[in-house]
């Protein structure tokens, strides 16, 4: 199997204008991610997406692939779809562009789910990490949950605290999605075509677009102790600039 990892990167963010070019550290967070995306055993390219010119002169700067797309994207995941029809791929992986401390094992696990899954015959379309969070964050709403059933498929994400422990057992545990996703590349065809779900568009997610069109969601939870920042706010970039400094690279 053919595997790329794609990287969509916009240059206008509402809370942190230009923000793939934010330097960390002597590097632009684009090129962080890319090179972490590098690392991967399981892919056979990476490429960034994107509908900036300034953001492409930074990645063929620094010796990277870059793929120009629509500037009329909705989500990442259009974005992604964009690139990879110009790309003889099977599986396609979303990289988010703002988290430069991913691991690249877990990019591995993220692809090692979805093969695993497609070699049981079962009609999975994408697979997503998890990892187990602690109190602090069943009631953020910026902490994405997930409830899964007995093989890992997803159930349902949401914002809210899933599942509710109503009658509380030592087994009781809370899952956070991590926003990274491999897809078959039929998958991924057909999600970009669809339009918005109601669920979707109510909790803020567009994983639940799969769900709601009834696609199958294998999840797996990671083994990576590292932490994970999600860049969003110029208070996030200077945590990631602290962690790096501290010998992340």
């Amino acid at each position: 199997m053919k595997v790329i990892g794609v990287i969509p990167a916009r240059y206008h963010s509402t809370r942190l204008p230009a923000k793939p070019l934010a330097d960390i550290l002597g590097k632009p967070m684009v090129q962080r991610v890319y090179e972490a995306a590098q690392r991967a055993r399981s892919l056979d390219m990476v490429v960034v997406g994107t509908d900036d010119e300034r953001i492409a002169a930074v990645v063929r700067e620094f010796g990277g692939r870059v793929v120009m797309t629509s500037a009329s994207h909705a989500s990442g995941t259009d974005r992604v779809a964009e690139v990879a029809v110009s790309f003889d791929a099977d599986l396609v992986v979303n990289i988010q562009g703002d988290e430069p401390l991913l691991d690249p094992k877990m990019i591995d696990e993220c692809v090692e789910a979805l093969k695993a899954a497609l070699l049981e015959g079962d009609a999975v379309g994408l697979s997503t990490v998890v990892k187990q969070v602690g109190e602090q964050g069943f009631h953020d709403p910026s902490v994405v949950k997930v409830v899964r059933d007995a093989r890992g498929r997803a159930l349902y994400f949401s914002r809210s605290l899933i599942p509710y422990p109503r009658n509380r057992t030592e087994t009781f545990a809370v899952f956070e999605h991590v926003g990274l996703y491999a897809y078959t590349a039929e998958c991924l065809a057909r999600l970009s075509q669809l339009p918005p779900a109601h669920l979707e568009q109510l909790e803020g997610l567009e994983q639940l677009r799969a769900l709601e069109n009834g696609i199958l969601i294998q999840t797996v939870e990671t083994r990576c102790q590292g932490e994970l920042v999600s860049v969003d706010t110029r208070e996030d970039l200077e945590r990631v600039r602290m962690i790096f400094a501290k010998g992340v690279n």
